[in-house]
């Protein structure tokens, strides 16, 4: 799993925007798209197929990134007796996308958008992905309609899923959401958000499920330069992701009643990797008492706090070997949940961006007879995401290596004071240190003794050069 998101706001400096073109290059990522791709999405941008309902009138409002345009998901939220219902639009992107055609083929090369600091590399032409697909404000677009009945606890009562035509009304950023909500000036629709977001959250809790509220990493201008800080999540975004992890669940549990899906799978966290977190909270001075379980303890945890937020970061090393699951004609395979949902789960809320996600809508939309072109593609989508994924969780780390040497590669020489992270267990004067700042977490080696682990440490930056991408650190 990548280790951390990342962010740049502003317009990088060039050393920066000419080692990530550079990492580009040497990770063979596509570039702009080919004229016959480019024609077809044109052509499809004019004329989607059609939606057979009207659901024009509902309020649909987003929550995203302020700068985000691929909108793949829109909800309206309502009280409905004691309970809720949840309305969740997905970019139909089959509404665009010819089977075998040239976009189809494309998506299937790239698989997975692919963001970097400077600019993203999207699976979809941005005339797509960021237009006529995308689920903007104040334009009428096809989706893909899911409403999911919930009772007062935020169970699931009742679910339905068909093609609708929708219409947003609000493009909210999770701080604007939180800000709302907060303050009591958020209408109903997104009122609720709490309330149904809270009731999921109790009932993970209640099924052993985990979510990791894990830091992103920002790259932010300042007086014409550029810090590194980290953003710990608001809520919001918990909350937000509680309603595409609902749907991802009702969806999975669609495909297993009819037979024929695609899940993503993960198995259990082996005991020895259970075991080397609990050394990583012992060094960390996080208190893991031993009648207390793994999910309880992340929950108790403050991303805020520096060494809440290094924990937090070497948790997502218990999600490594997640993967995709094909199965069909009621041939159900041995694992069916991932352990961190705790609970059978795929992948159909980000299809601008994912390619999977549009196999699994049409897989719901028509459980019992899915189309033709959805089972000849089925087997080989595993294999498809994860290389996608591969190549996206390398981008990931090449990315931020990058960054953090462009931002420290004036401070050679300086010293600098962080938490040591993590020790190698054969080389225990080898790991990571995370610096207090800038939010900054790289190898340190050099020393001639154990590093502590858990332990503040002065350090001298050693290496910084963006060209290779790597940052080091020695024990000052």
């Amino acid at each position: 799993m990548p280790r951390r998101r990342i962010r740049v706001t502003g317009t990088p400096a060039a050393p920066l925007r000419a080692a990530l073109t550079a990492l580009r290059a040497e990770l063979g990522v596509p570039g702009t798209f080919p004229p016959e791709v480019l024609a077809e999405a044109e052509a499809a941008a004019k004329a989607p197929m059609p939606a057979a309902e009207d659901a024009t009138d509902i309020p649909f409002f987003t929550i995203d990134p302020p700068t985000s345009m691929d909108l793949d998901q829109a909800m309206h939220l309502s009280r409905r007796g004691s309970g809720f219902r949840v309305r969740y639009a997905i970019a139909d992107v089959a509404a665009f996308v010819v089977p075998g055609g040239a976009l189809d083929a494309e998506a299937h090369r790239r698989v997975t958008t692919l963001y970097f600091p400077d600019e993203k590399t999207p699976l979809h032409p941005p005339l797509l992905s960021e237009g006529a697909a995308s689920l903007l404000p104040d334009v009428t677009r096809p989706a893909v309609l899911w409403t999911i009945d919930l009772d007062a606890d935020g169970r699931t009562s009742a679910v339905d899923v068909r093609r609708a035509l929708v219409r947003s009304r609000a493009k909210l950023d999770y701080a604007t959401a939180q800000r709302r909500i907060d303050t009591g000036t958020a209408e109903e629709p997104l009122a609720l958000l709490k309330d149904i977001g809270e009731a999921r959250e109790r009932l993970e809790v209640e099924r052993g499920g985990i979510s990791l509220n894990v830091p992103e990493q920002e790259i932010v201008e300042h007086d014409h330069t550029y810090e590194l800080a980290y953003r710990a999540p608001l809520p919001a975004d918990g909350w937000n992701a509680q309603i595409s992890l609902l749907t991802g669940m009702a969806a999975a549990d669609l495909m297993l009643t009819h037979g024929t899906g695609v899940l993503r799978t993960l198995p259990a966290a082996p005991d020895g990797a259970v075991g080397r977190l609990h050394r990583t909270a012992q060094a960390l001075h996080i208190d893991w008492p031993h009648h207390m379980s793994y999910a309880a303890l992340i929950r108790s945890l403050d991303p805020h706090l520096p060494h809440h937020a290094a924990f937090l970061q070497e948790c997502t090393t218990l999600l490594r070997g997640a993967g995709y699951t094909v199965f069909r004609d009621g041939d159900l395979p041995p694992l069916t949940t991932h352990a961190a949902v705790a609970a059978p789960y795929t992948h159909c809320t980000a299809p601008l961006r994912r390619l999977v996600d549009r196999y699994a809508s049409e897989l719901c939309l028509a459980p019992d007879s899915p189309p033709a072109w959805v089972l000849a593609g089925l087997d080989a989508l595993p294999k498809e995401m994860a290389d996608g994924t591969r190549l996206a969780g390398t981008v990931e780390r090449e990315c931020v290596d990058i960054v953090e040497a462009a931002l420290l590669k004036d401070r050679v020489g300086d010293l600098f004071v962080g938490y040591v992270v993590d020790v190698e267990e054969r080389q225990p004067t080898v790991g990571k240190v995370q610096l207090d700042a800038p939010a900054v977490v790289a190898r340190l080696e050099g020393g001639t003794t154990p590093l502590p682990l858990g332990e503040r440490l002065r350090v001298r930056l050693t290496q910084a050069d963006p060209g290779m991408s790597k940052v080091r650190f020695a024990p000052a």
